[in-house]
Parts: structure tokens; sequence; C-alpha cells
């Protein structure tokens, strides 16, 4: 295990769908409300604390002292079951989480890059937050934030965070990169669209050290079992970041990148 000690090791948690018949595109990433309850239970057992990504990115920005053992659960794109039984499944165990919604996928007939799925509407983020939840942005259309243009890149980081602060009524400030996949350059924008944080993926734990704009997550998959959230709680189980990328990582995103020249923007999954 590399990376912080056991003691500094946060677990931010990915989840998808929480639903027992997913479309196939989405299938590898979702988990039953079976399994759920069960990973819940687990969290709830280990003597964590649960904290949103606001809350996290606040001591760690601040650089003041940490809860003892913090816990992180976010959920990406904004299926149907997280505005009704996920989102109380949450709030009987008194869990807050943070909810990154793809805006485009949520308004009917608008351009997504996402492949249909039962979703909830963009006018039920407001009850998101009435259970507990934060929300944060990840995009317009859900692309491959690293292979786009400038352009395209701001408008994908600005237009979500301004159509869910319209909802809302206050300021988004957290965002997610769609299936993780950043760069610096991406990481800049992000900073420059007035984001105070974003996470990725990485499968890996973050840390009191984490990079405030690629927080380290966990990305939850449909065999992953109650005893895999018992050991990430324990700060196990998976490396700790911050890391540099590897070199099939720097070569994938330039493969994308090139392939994005020729077929433009792809889906980010």
């Amino acid at each position: 295990m590399s990376g912080a000690p056991p003691a500094t090791r946060i677990p931010v948690l990915l989840y998808h769908p929480v639903m027992d018949d997913p479309p196939g595109w989405i299938a590898e990433f979702t988990v039953t409300p079976r399994q759920f309850a069960a990973h819940l239970d687990a969290i709830t057992g280990s003597g964590r604390t649960p904290l949103t990504v606001g809350a996290l990115v606040g001591h760690l920005a601040a650089g003041t002292p940490l809860p003892p053992r913090p816990v992180v659960l976010t959920f990406d794109d904004g299926f149907a079951d997280l505005a009704g039984p996920t989102a109380e499944a949450l709030a009987r165990r008194s869990l807050p989480a943070t909810a990154y919604l793809t805006t485009g996928a949520l308004a009917p007939g608008r351009p997504c890059l996402l492949p249909p799925a039962p979703m909830m509407t963009l006018a039920q983020a407001p009850r998101l937050e009435e259970y507990g939840m934060e929300v944060g942005g990840h995009t317009v259309s859900h692309p491959q934030l690293d292979t786009l243009r400038p352009a395209a890149l701001r408008s994908e980081l600005r237009d979500s965070k301004a159509e869910l602060e319209d909802v809302l009524g206050h300021e988004v400030r957290h965002l997610a990169y769609p299936h993780g996949y950043n760069s610096p350059a991406v990481r800049r924008a992000a900073q420059a669209a007035g984001y105070a944080s974003a996470v990725a993926v990485r499968h890996a734990l973050s840390s009191e050290t984490d990079e405030l704009f690629r927080i380290a997550r966990l990305i939850v998959r449909r065999d992953h079992t109650a005893a895999d959230v018992e050991a990430w709680m324990e700060g196990t189980g998976a490396r700790s970041a911050p890391y540099p990328d590897s070199l099939p990582t720097v070569g994938w995103r330039l493969y994308r990148r090139a392939r994005a020249l020729v077929k433009g923007p792809e889906f980010a999954g």
C-alpha cells in the first residue's frame, strides 16, 4: 500500500444507479437496493464520520483538522432513484452525500452523450438538498473533458454550473469530471470556471494531502460487496492519493485526444 498512512486515508465512494434492472451500458457500475443497504450498514458500522465533499474540501483548503476517520459518499449523473429511494436510504441513516448532476441528461430533448436511462429531472435537484445532499456539477453532456477544445471545455463547465445555480438558487462550488477524465488544462479550467474542487476517479483512497482539483474516489461496481466497503473503511483495499499519472494513463489520454480530432466529442464512460 502506497501513499498516506491508514489513519489519514479517506474513502470517497462513487456510486451510479441503485436499481435492480439497469440499462446494459451502466450495469457494471450499478448496485441493487439490497447491496446498497448492506454497503450503508457497513459504512455506519465503521465508526467513520460522514461528510459532504464541500465539508471535506473546507478542511483541506483551510488546513484545519478533519473529523475523526472521515468518509464521503458521492453519486454521479442523476439517475431516477437518486431523488427517491436512494436519498431516502441515506436520510434514514443520517448520511450526507454529494450528488453530481449531468444537466443535459435531466431535461428531455437536450443534447447529451449519456445513453438512455431512467433519470431524475433538473427540477428535482432542490429535493436532493431537502434530504441533506449537496449538489455539484457534472457537465452538460458528459464528454471526455480532456479531449475538448478550450471553448467547448469552458462551455461544459460553466453552462452546467449556471443551470444548477438557477434551479437551486445558490452557488454550485464542486465538480466531478465525467469518468474521471482530466488533465492539467482541465483542472485549470475548472478552477477558472469558479469551482472550489473537483473529484476524479482513480479508484484510490483520498487523503489529507490529496489535490483539491483531483480528489481520488473509489468507483463502486456491481461485484463490490459489503466486505469490500469494510476494507475501504479501514483504509485498505486500494492505494492512496496523491500520486502522479502513470505512463499508460498519459498515453491513453493522447490517444483519445487524437481520436476526438477525427470523431468529435465522445461519451466519457
